[in-house]
């Protein structure tokens, strides 16, 4: 699906109900409360303290872990309940500072948290909508190492290592196992498996290893990392190979979503700094040509992540970080609010259980998702959409995307298969029963 229909879907999207209209929703214009600076690491740590003493209820910090000098790699969660994951609630990200030179990124980030707590105390209704639909997870310094080295000189990555390229290469693994026509009955073409040798890896930055564990302790839905040097929405996949994702259109999707409500985004048609990305760079494929954190996040996890890069000037003067965060402002929670795109539910058998691990497939779409509870990108349209798991009889339903704003529900009930009741039976009988295997149990 080219960009032309990727922009008429995010057109009606946004006329499918003019009363909640995203352009009509920036209720408030704030500049007086926002600290517009530069932030070292230890004044970050001490902004997220105040954020959250302002908005105890719907804040909460927490660390993925330290990086190889021992500082905290410091997270905030903003939501109605900000310290556990709820039913039916999906877990977004917004990470930055994988580039310790790449600031604007990392000061939008604490501008949001700002934004939300602020906005959210004041009952402005998209924050409160925002705040009390989603779980959001704001990590402003992804590599706080790099990120003192360059505040205090500018300079770029940490250690010898580009932690936005540092991740396994699961791309390989999969497309290897696509040309032999493996995938998906011989290797899953989701949650694909990170190699063995992965742990005795030395090149993999100790900042990389919590990014993933990270990933992995939280069912993100959607992400965005934010990074510099160009003024280009990116998605996966990154490697430099002429293959798409088979939700390539989603992906589109969401690019717009971000680059069509940025304030000078939409009209940067080249869309980068030196002049050799084609135009409409900012609804295409990355520039970034080789296996990243985008890839990994799609290859191993729920999570469907973009890269948003902000702009030519990495490290700005802080008189124009008002302006960057104008620019970026509505696209930031215009983009959140895809979260809600596509359908969601659970997964139960008859008693009621969820069912953990459940694999939700879409027809025409190879590439699946899991459960406990679930979401699934999708956009408008209608879908076929299987639930599996293992001892249960699959179950397909059809399921709508509509325009209009929300998710649909789209939840199953499996039913034991019949092999896996008979196992039941026999494993729970009088060994020397005689058993009618023809007889079907209910």
């Amino acid at each position: 699906v080219g960009d032309t229909q990727s922009v008429v879907w995010f057109n009606r999207f946004l006329l499918s109900d003019p009363g909640d209209a995203l352009y009509r929703q920036n209720e408030v214009t704030p500049v007086d409360y926002l600290e517009f600076k530069h932030h070292s690491y230890s004044e970050i740590v001490e902004l997220m303290k105040s954020v959250h003493e302002e908005c105890p209820n719907i804040t909460n910090v927490y660390s993925l872990g330290r990086s190889s000098k021992g500082r905290e790699i410091m997270a905030m969660v903003i939501s109605g309940n900000p310290t556990e994951h709820e039913i039916g609630e999906p877990e977004f990200r917004f990470t930055a500072g994988l580039h310790g030179n790449e600031a604007v990124g990392r000061e939008l980030i604490l501008l949001l948290m700002q934004y939300l707590c602020k906005e959210y105390k004041d009952r402005n209704p998209r924050a409160q909508r925002l705040v009390e639909g989603i779980r959001i997870h704001l990590v402003p310094s992804l590599n706080p190492d790099g990120h003192e080295t360059a505040f205090e000189v500018v300079s770029g990555r940490k250690d010898g290592f580009d932690i936005f390229q540092n991740f396994p290469d699961l791309n390989s693994i999969l497309w290897d196992a696509e040309d032999k026509g493996m995938v998906p009955k011989l290797t899953p073409n989701h949650h694909v498996p990170i190699p063995e040798n992965f742990e005795f890896n030395t090149s993999i930055a100790v900042e990389t290893r919590a990014i993933i564990s990270w990933m992995k302790t939280y069912p993100f839905v959607l992400g965005a990392n934010f990074q510099g040097g160009e003024a280009i929405v990116a998605y996966p996949y990154d490697k430099d190979e002429p293959r798409l994702t088979p939700d390539e259109s989603l992906f589109r999707w969401l690019a717009v979503s971000y680059a069509s409500t940025h304030l000078t985004m939409t009209h940067n048609y080249r869309g980068s700094c030196h002049g050799d990305i084609p135009a409409g760079a900012s609804t295409s494929m990355s520039v970034i040509f080789c296996p990243g954190m985008n890839d990994f996040s799609y290859l191993h996890t729920n999570c469907y992540e973009l890269s948003i890069f902000l702009g030519c000037d990495k490290f700005p003067h802080q008189s124009e970080l008002a302006q960057e965060w104008e620019k970026n402002r509505e696209a930031m929670l215009t983009f959140m609010e895809q979260v809600h795109r596509g359908i969601r539910g659970i997964v139960k058998d008859q008693q009621g259980n969820p069912i953990a691990n459940a694999t939700i497939s879409v027809e025409g779409i190879n590439h699946d998702v899991t459960t406990g509870d679930y979401w699934r990108l999708l956009n408008p349209g209608e879908y076929r959409v299987t639930a599996k798991a293992e001892g249960f009889s699959s179950e397909t339903k059809l399921c709508v995307v509509g325009y209009e704003s929300g998710a649909t529900s789209c939840s199953f009930n499996l039913a034991k298969s019949n092999w896996d009741r008979i196992k039941q039976v026999r494993s729970h009988s009088d060994p020397g029963l005689i058993y009618n295997t023809s007889q079907k149990y209910q």
